[in-house]
């Protein structure tokens, strides 16, 4: 895995844009830690997040979380070279010939495959098979990474909610000025955490997500053509040209 360097410098630059803002605002850094604040934004959040996803999609949505750092690296040449290859071998031994093949190879998905031809299924038997199991696997990812989209459609909201909360402490302690500050930080502080996550770190969060698992789709789609290609017979260096255009 390669690191993704363009998130990092995205978040650094957003988030040190805001701060470079506040500073040159005349304002201090220690005015926007506010840990009650924190609190309300991400633990409301968080909550209503856990309520809204069944059990299965939450975990995942963490598991894949890592992913916009260091997503899985694919070489889609390299892949088309291996089916080429694979075809050369189907037309030299036949279909059979490929068996070995199918033990050596460590895609689990492309091995799949490979025993599907080697079992002698038809093209459209492989293609309807191996469809779905990418269909259902990019469903479930895509469910997982909308859990930051959504809980950045929360966070905003249950930020205003802190603002409130802080309103009605100040509305509590009119008598009492030394309290009036704190009531009226956690109310601000509150509303900047709520959009401020949502738009810089949730929100893109879930659309990095998002473009790696189409990516991820986009390249088994291509070893799923190439696999029903070989089992329809076709020339190998046809079926080379047809996967270079699954390649962006």
């Amino acid at each position: 895995m390669v690191f993704d360097l363009l998130t990092l410098f995205g978040l650094i630059i957003g988030l040190g844009a805001i701060l470079m803002g506040q500073y040159f605002e005349g304002g201090h850094y220690s005015a926007l830690i506010n840990e009650p604040a924190l609190l309300i934004v991400l633990g409301g959040s968080i909550g209503a997040i856990m309520v809204q996803s069944p059990i299965a999609v939450f975990l995942r949505s963490l598991s894949i979380l890592k992913w916009i750092f260091l997503p899985p690296q694919l070489d889609s040449y390299e892949s088309v070279n291996k089916i080429v290859s694979w075809s050369d071998i189907a037309r030299r031994e036949g279909l059979l010939g490929l068996e070995a093949v199918s033990e050596n190879e460590e895609d689990p998905f492309a091995r799949r495959g490979l025993q599907l031809l080697v079992d002698g299924n038809e093209p459209e038997t492989i293609r309807a098979i191996l469809e779905v199991e990418v269909e259902t696997r990019e469903r479930f990812d895509l469910s997982a990474a909308r859990i930051y989209e959504s809980m950045g459609g929360y966070t905003p909201t249950i930020g205003i909610i802190g603002a409130v909360l802080g309103l009605i402490q100040v509305m509590e302690n009119l008598a009492d000025p030394s309290l009036l500050g704190h009531g009226i930080a956690v109310a601000f502080v509150a509303t900047i955490y709520g959009v401020g996550l949502a738009n810089l770190v949730l929100l893109p969060i879930s659309q990095k997500l998002k473009s790696v698992i189409r990516g991820l789709s986009q390249h088994d789609y291509m070893v799923v053509e190439g696999i029903v290609s070989i089992a329809e017979g076709e020339n190998p260096r046809s079926i080379e040209y047809k996967l270079i255009g699954f390649i962006e």
